[in-house]
């Protein structure tokens, strides 16, 4: 411990630096404030600060009532990236898995159709997937795609595979662009069965639709993920030179619904 430092700056360094030990791994529970107080002989406002600092700086979260906990690491998620999850974890150095929650064939709604620029009641491939990294569930996402693009895709094995892997080497389409919209909402039982939380719990809902390089719509996908184990990165880029335009108008002028 550096004593150089202000006190509650000391306690928060020493706190840190256990987790980083691994002492504290993600979802334990730290000594309570009274107890800190005491190991440390630090009064209750240095403690809290100490305390404060490490909520703001997403290290630990406090619970009302039940106390302090260690946050998992964030992963950084890339909003614009085409990679498939699997690929996208490998690349943060962590395994990832994926459990076929549900698969078939669905009737699209209005809603669907308009997202997708298709019209209602046409055919599409339906999965219904839980994500997970290091065995422990990160999001739930459900996938819609016109079947006519891809028939026979419900025979791949599409937890074991890539879904975009799949799409490009089976059928031969390309994926260029996407855009989507994301926002907070509060996770409903099942989800919070399913990501292992307790409620209430906050969730990033994003919905987003995947166009190939011919325009056409590809892909809409809504993904429920826990909301303190992740950062969304969003970079900026030049749409292709065809007109989505029109099909990203309407994508944003629907809202955000059916979660």
């Amino acid at each position: 411990m550096d004593t150089t430092l202000p006190l509650f700056a000391q306690l928060k360094e020493s706190i840190s630096k256990a987790i980083e030990r691994g002492e504290f791994e993600p979802g334990d529970q730290l000594p309570s404030q009274r107890k800190l107080c005491k190991q440390y002989g630090m009064s209750h406002m240095t403690v809290r600060r100490a305390i404060n600092e490490l909520v703001n700086d997403e290290v630990i979260r406090a619970v009302p009532g039940k106390g302090l906990y260690v946050i998992e690491k964030p992963q950084f998620i890339d909003s614009n990236s085409l990679k498939g999850f699997v690929e996208q974890m490998a690349e943060l150095g962590v395994k990832a898995t994926t459990k076929m929650l549900d698969s078939g064939l669905v009737n699209a709604s209005t809603m669907q159709a308009h997202a997708l620029a298709v019209e209602a009641g046409t055919p599409l491939v339906y999965l219904a997937r839980l994500r997970l990294v290091d065995n422990e569930p990160l999001s739930i996402s459900t996938v819609y795609l016109p079947h006519a693009l891809c028939p026979g895709l419900l025979d791949y094995d599409l937890a074991a595979n890539s879904l975009f892997a799949t799409l490009h080497t089976q059928y031969g389409l390309k994926l260029t662009s996407s855009t989507s919209r994301i926002k907070a909402v509060l996770a409903d039982e099942e989800q919070s069965i399913l990501l292992k939380l307790t409620r209430p719990a906050a969730l990033l809902f994003r919905e987003q639709v995947t166009f190939l390089d011919t325009g056409q719509a590809i892909e809409l996908s809504r993904t429920f993920m826990r909301g303190e184990s992740q950062y969304i990165q969003v970079n900026e880029g030049i749409p292709p030179a065809r007109s989505t335009a029109a099909a990203r108008e309407e994508f944003n002028q629907t809202s955000l619904q059916e979660h």
